[in-house]
């Protein structure tokens, strides 16, 4: 009887059912280790405050600060080399914050600031609020976005409502709120400046100019209600721009208010 040649005959390979639901494994994993990161920076924090209480116990503990500052640093050394600040410094910073509130609130002994999870999560949307008119016209990238999220996590968690400092002789009366507001705009001076130094190196007067006026137009347009306009108008213009990674200015006013804050006014 003659062989059957089907069965003869190497059979395709079927392809692997694919399981993924339409899940980036790579991402999901990154996303997985995000808390573990978060942990991290919490027992940073609370060994920063063990060390400073040693070396220095009279006055205001300021070790969680010098964790935040040390991160914003990271995140801004990482944007000017690669023009880009990763997940795995941003997300983790946003999440630490929240939980160093947490802690707070839930009596753990982590000695670390006294703002609870409650101000932790208003001061990080209160920094995402005030960078999102800048983000919508190109003028910051997501990454510098969560960076400042991160920060008005930490913030939050550390000064809360500033009753406790304000009543212990420090002048945090408008708590968390106000360090991210005026750390903020001390950012946005830096920027500036750092703008009108490339302006004056590259000397395109012309160009420099028009894109200034291009930018107003797409803040009106914000304010107007068309978001999706102004953001289509920045997109456009995105090949032609002089990019400066603005994590180094957010970086820079952070530091410099915090400085101003904790030696000058102290």
């Amino acid at each position: 009887m003659a062989a059957d040649v089907s069965t003869l005959a190497p059979q395709a390979a079927t392809p692997s059912q694919d399981d993924s639901l339409g899940i980036d494994r790579a991402f999901a994993i990154q996303m997985a280790r995000m808390p573990l990161l978060a942990v991290l920076w919490v027992v940073a924090a609370i060994v920063a405050h063990q060390v400073w209480a040693a070396v220095a116990p009279i006055g205001l503990n300021a070790g969680a600060l010098i964790v935040i500052c040390f991160g914003m640093i990271l995140a801004a050394a990482i944007d000017g080399i690669a023009y880009k600040v990763p997940n795995w410094v941003t997300l983790p910073l946003i999440l630490s914050g929240w939980m160093l509130g947490a802690c707070h609130d839930l009596g753990l002994g982590v000695d670390t600031g006294t703002g609870g999870f409650g101000r932790a999560i208003l001061a990080t949307f209160v920094g995402y609020a005030l960078l999102l008119p800048i983000l919508f016209i190109g003028g910051v990238g997501a990454g510098d976005v969560k960076m400042q999220m991160g920060f008005g996590a930490w913030v939050g968690a550390y000064f809360g409502t500033g009753a406790t400092t304000a009543a212990a002789g420090y002048d945090f009366a408008l708590g968390d709120l106000r360090v991210v507001c005026w750390s903020l705009a001390f950012g946005v001076l830096v920027g500036g400046v750092c703008g009108l130094i490339m302006m004056l190196i590259r000397r395109k007067w012309g160009a420099n100019a028009h894109m200034y006026r291009e930018i107003w137009r797409d803040l009106r347009l914000i304010a107007a209600g068309k978001v999706d306009e102004a953001s289509k108008r920045a997109n456009e213009r995105r090949s032609i721009w002089d990019k400066l990674p603005y994590g180094i200015p957010l970086c820079i006013g952070f530091l410099l208010y915090l400085g101003y804050v904790l030696v000058l006014k102290a």
